[in-house]
């Protein structure tokens, strides 16, 4: 994506089924575990780089031995810094008593992290500061051990008000009003509440606390404890959680609308955000990855038995469609499957766009995560040209020409590397133009690619949000060739809503797309609508959340899909550019064939999945009406 945005993060959990001195007979290493979730994060990185975090839990501990370890760090190299420090960690245990090196029980008993439940987070900061508390995972300590919670998650919930009045009416007092201290306290509390059924129970029956703590951490029921915590969550959510004792789950929201996938064998039960993290991790093939039933949650219990258990009622999937357009890594199968045919499904537009003229047309993308659906577009492209082939070489009769046969034969889609994506630059520069100007050569072209003045010049990338790189620095760049014609293709559809659940699109006004219906709005002597839109809005978020409706979607009614996208390509298009700009967009349909399992595609249509979606953008309709550069949610 030229203009980066900040998404899902990325979660991964581990749980060893042998004890550590399995792994170290079997792997030569009783750090096997560690090092499985090392890969797994570091397969996931595209997910997060604002922070990081591991943690594990040791089963069976020892009493007076700390049995829960926790590390995060918001350096650059975050992941790299956290298992730096578990290497120092395995080093100090060592040195202190070297049989530990061969004796997994020893290690066990002196080095942190050597356990058997072991959790890792990658952090985007979608919202909050990006300070170290902010990184997950996060930890509701006590000193009984059933009563122990550490919690990591990639997801947003739309309703922290509600969730946060619900911990205060039951006498809690949260220490903040972010979605990830009330779901830990939320599920917290039930936990809390579960431990004091099961107590209570034994208690009557005369066991002793001791004995009480071993039958709690047999029976404790986790999927209720989970059914009663997510009963009002509204949101998109993986959330993975482990107790202290060694209980742990991974939760999905009812809609599927945050990814999870896991694994399970006789040694390991493994859930990862992205499947080919999982399959490269521990060399498994696809068909072996389940993906996590939305509504549902995988229960790993203590004895390292596990299951998928009903949480919350499904709902109609809505997958997020970014993560198939964006954000998940290309080397999934169907992934790269489903960018190839977004790469297709825009070819008929990008035709009527230079005139069907491809043999004066030069197709590139703009680094580098376009770049499979640059493919699809170039697949597309070539057996449309060879279907014109077969017409020109029809027409030439039994005998053609030897020159002119070759001449058709030699026709292809002409594909070059014409951006470079330069480190970015450092300036010293504060003022605005000045920097504005450095800005611009953040890409580079490469020179000699296109014809001036003959040839259209059609790049691809994967979605416009802002298009502020684009009019600042990437059609200034691409103007340097010359082409007669600049065409700027959007694998994705218009993004005209903002996302609530996990990706950092939280301003109205940020959105290009919604700038453009504003315009069009105010060209065409409609502002009335502006008004009309405003004041629905607030009638409409004074509402119960169940009554919620989208009333932004008013604004784009007047217009049809090409005239925005006209808009959009005035507004983009700098001063000083010699090319026609056009821009093309993916139309919804063509994203549902492509990508027929992840239907989530609310911030194109504005269909949210969750009322708390609906009560998003009317607040971000107000806001932007009255000028308030804040979220949303």
């Amino acid at each position: 994506m030229s203009e980066a945005i900040k998404h899902e993060c990325g979660i991964a959990l581990i749980r060893l089924r042998k004890p550590l001195g399995f792994y170290q007979d079997k792997y030569g290493s009783a750090l096997y575990g560690l090092k499985r979730l090392y890969l797994l994060m570091e397969k996931q990185h595209n997910r997060g780089q604002d922070g990081a975090g591991i943690a594990s839990i040791k089963i069976d501990p020892t009493p007076g031995l700390n049995y829960i370890d926790r590390e995060r760090s918001t350096d650059r190299q975050a992941i790299q810094r956290l298992f730096a420090k578990v290497d120092k960690g395995y080093a100090d245990a060592i040195a202190d008593d070297p049989a530990a090196a061969i004796d997994a029980e020893r290690l066990k008993q002196s080095m942190p992290f050597a356990g058997e439940v072991l959790l890792g987070h990658l952090r985007y900061a979608t919202f909050g500061n990006q300070g170290l508390e902010n990184c997950h995972p996060r930890r509701r300590l006590n000193n009984w051990m059933t009563r122990n919670l550490v919690v990591a998650g990639n997801f947003n919930m739309t309703n922290v008000d509600e969730l946060f009045d619900l911990l205060v009416s039951i006498g809690q007092h949260p220490k903040e009003r972010s979605d990830t201290m009330t779901v830990l306290e939320k599920i917290g509390h039930y936990l809390d509440v579960e431990n004091e059924r099961i107590a209570a129970i034994h208690r009557q029956l005369g066991y002793s606390e001791k004995q009480i703590t071993q039958v709690i951490a047999e029976k404790l029921d986790v999927r209720q404890i989970l059914v009663n915590s997510a009963i009002d969550f509204d949101g998109g959510y993986a959330l993975a959680g482990m107790m202290g004792h060694g209980d742990a789950f991974v939760l999905r929201d009812p809609s599927g609308i945050r990814p999870a996938y896991w694994y399970a064998d006789d040694e390991v039960v493994v859930v990862a955000s992205e499947r080919p993290a999982i399959q490269t991790a521990f060399n498994v093939r696809t068909e072996e990855v389940q993906e996590l039933t939305p509504g549902h949650a995988l229960i790993i219990k203590k004895d390292g038995s596990y299951a998928e258990q009903l949480v919350r009622e499904p709902m109609e999937k809505r997958a997020c469609s970014f993560e198939r357009i964006y954000f998940s890594r290309g080397s999934d199968r169907d992934v790269y499957q489903e960018r190839i045919a977004l790469g297709r499904s825009v070819c008929p537009a990008i035709l009527e766009s230079v005139d069907h003229d491809l043999e004066n047309t030069v197709f590139s993308f703009i680094p580098n995560t376009a770049e499979v659906a640059c493919y699809g577009m170039l697949k597309e492209m070539e057996d449309r040209l060879n279907a014109l082939k077969e017409r020109r070489i029809l027409e030439l009769g039994p005998h053609p020409d030897a020159n002119a046969l070759h001449a058709i034969l030699a026709l292809r889609p002409r594909l070059e590397k014409v951006a470079i994506k330069d480190a970015k630059l450092r300036t010293f520069i504060t003022n605005d133009n000045d920097r504005d100007d450095l800005v611009a050569h953040v890409y580079d072209i490469t020179y000699g690619t296109v014809r001036p003045g003959i040839d259209s010049l059609v790049v691809i990338d994967d979605s416009i949000v802002r298009g502020t790189t684009l009019k600042q620095s990437i059609l200034k760049m691409l103007n340097r060739l010359g082409p007669k014609r600049i065409v700027v293709v959007s694998s994705a559809p218009q993004i005209r809503y903002p996302d609530c659940y996990g990706i950092d699109m939280a301003k109205l006004g940020d959105l290009v797309a919604f700038r453009a219906a504003i315009a069009l709005l105010k060209e065409t002597k409609q502002e009335n609508v502006i008004d009309d839109v405003y004041d629905r809005a607030l009638a409409m978020v004074g509402r119960p959340l169940a009554e919620q409706h989208n009333v932004v979607q008013d604004i784009y009614k007047p217009f049809t899909a090409q005239q925005i996208s006209d808009k959009i390509a005035e507004l983009l298009t700098p001063d000083g550019i010699n090319a026609e700009v056009r821009l093309v967009y993916q139309s919804i349909e063509g994203l549902h064939a492509a990508c027929p399992q992840h239907t989530g595609d609310w911030y194109f249509t504005g269909d949210y999945p969750t009322p708390g979606g609906n009560r998003v953008v009317n607040r971000a309709f107000i806001n932007y009406h009255e000028g308030k550069n804040v979220r949303a949610y």
